[in-house]
């Protein structure tokens, strides 16, 4: 209720022509929260719609982390004939399976109807492959020589059996997330089309906020304003980017590499994945707004290139402290992801809070230089003024001041209430001598007045004595009450 007060404060002060009763304010708050109600339901209704791409794009990361678990245990390309990638490696492990419970005559004659030489070949090495994953380690390399198979397949299983891929699963398999409620899902799709409508909707949602607002701001906060808006969106749109694009997979790839070497299986949840993949990018985003607050500071002069530079060392301290409170990841990768951009931009807000002190103090050169112009431009209409005499007695001319000014003056002071009082103009009732205003009336000859004057300093003067003699007469003297 405070901060209402005081925009609404704030408000009036800006515009006192158009002066609104507090329910006038209301009414206009009413009308900017209904706006953003309804765009709010508008955006979340329309990104609703499109629950399944949006789902689609935050679940790509993971989808490429897996595959990258996958490629890191593929042979590489010189070490096998035929290179084998992830997409067919999948298609080969799903081949595999459906031949698996074929006769040999049946498997061959499937193998033939593919029509299909490389995904028959690396068929063939999957099911070498899981045949010899059964077997001890010391073994595997000698049952796959006594098998007498052709050199190429041969030297493919070998490799295989060093970095040791998966057999089982299929791609759709790996990729799926859990549930474990029924209701998850919906109110996931609902998190999503909420978040995703907020940030859709943002730009209508500022321009309501600053329909309400900018009445009380002046024209040159009101110009700076739309700068930083423009910059702040900007930020925060390459910090979620920065940190869709760069940094969630290597996170992700982070802890499921870890899960691998502890030997635990990664099956995350849908809901866990989503909430932490739409934290960390807006986290991002977030963290990528340092330039605004920094520079907003500067412009409220709570900092200056001066207090920045000097105080380096601490800033960067701080960045990693901050940085590795909001990151939710605990590797360093991470943390140096989140921290050196943030640098980069603290870096950036030095500079820029340098180029706004020259700015400046090239203002107050230029404003110094035009007052000295002034100065030696009025000497020089004075020197010319006693050339021709018109200067007065004192040594003054008779118009010291231009006629702009006199008339600004003037005019400005026109407006001002006549029985209000004015320290800049009206003598102060203190310092002021009433008696000698008074002996001016008298002097004046006022017709009529002079009379009435005296007669009321004689009624004045009789009453003031004797009120004076009934003080000083005791209890008993005074005149008895004869009621």
């Amino acid at each position: 209720m405070s901060i209402l007060k005081k925009i609404i404060s704030l408000r009036e002060q800006s515009d006192t022509d158009q002066e609104k009763p507090f329910l006038e304010h209301l009414e206009d708050l009413r009308k900017m929260i209904f706006r953003i109600v309804i765009t709010l339901i508008i955006s979340m209704v329309l990104c609703f719609s499109f629950q399944g791409f949006l789902l689609d794009v935050l679940r790509r990361p993971i989808q490429q982390v897996w595959d990258n678990q996958v490629a890191k245990t593929l042979p590489d390309k010189g070490d096998v004939s035929r290179e084998i990638t992830v997409e067919l490696w999948d298609k080969a492990k799903e081949i595999e399976q459906a031949a698996s419970k074929l006769v040999e005559a049946e498997r061959q004659a499937f193998y033939a109807s593919l029509d299909d030489p490389d995904l028959v070949f690396h068929a063939r090495s999957v099911a070498l492959l899981r045949a010899a994953k059964a077997l001890p380690d010391d073994k595997r390399e000698d049952f796959i020589r006594s098998l007498k198979l052709k050199d190429e397949l041969t030297a493919q299983v070998l490799a295989l059996i060093k970095t040791n891929p998966e057999t089982e699963g299929t791609a759709k398999q790996r990729r799926d997330l859990t549930s474990l409620k029924p209701t998850e899902t919906f109110m996931l799709s609902m998190k999503l089309a909420f978040i995703a409508g907020i940030l859709l909707a943002l730009p209508l949602l500022i321009f309501f906020v600053l329909q309400f607002v900018l009445p009380g701001l002046h024209d040159s906060e009101r110009k700076a304003l739309w700068p930083a808006l423009a910059i702040g969106t900007g930020l925060f749109l390459s910090g979620v980017c920065f940190a869709y694009f760069v940094v969630l997979r290597r996170a992700l790839d982070f802890f499921a590499g870890w899960s691998s070497k502890m030997n635990v299986v990664n099956e995350w949840r849908i809901g866990e994945y989503i909430s932490f993949a739409t934290n960390f990018t807006l986290l991002f985003g977030v963290a990528f707004e340092l330039p605004v607050v920094v520079m907003l500071f500067v412009k409220l002069g709570l900092l200056s290139y001066d207090i920045m530079s000097r105080t380096r060392r601490y800033a960067i301290v701080g960045i990693f402290v901050l940085a590795a409170i909001i990151t939710p990841t605990p590797d360093v990768m991470t943390l140096f992801l989140m921290a050196l951009p943030m640098l980069f931009l603290y870096e950036c807000c030095i500079w820029l809070a340098w180029l706004d002190r020259r700015k400046q103090r090239e203002r107050e050169a230029q404003e110094a230089k035009e007052h000295q112009e002034w100065l030696e431009r009025r000497a020089q209409e004075r020197r010319e003024a006693a050339e021709r005499g018109e200067l007065s007695e004192d040594g003054e001319d008779e118009d010291p001041y231009p006629e702009d000014y006199r008339d600004d003056y003037h005019d400005e002071y026109d407006d001002h209430d006549p029985h209000e009082y004015d320290p800049y103009h009206d003598d102060d009732p203190e310092d002021y001598n009433w008696d000698e205003e008074y002996e001016k009336m008298k002097d004046a000859g006022l017709d009529g007045e002079e009379e009435d004057e005296s007669a009321l300093d004689e009624e004045l003067g009789k009453s003031a004595e004797e009120s004076e003699d009934g003080k000083d007469k005791p209890e008993d003297e005074k005149p008895q009450d004869k009621s």
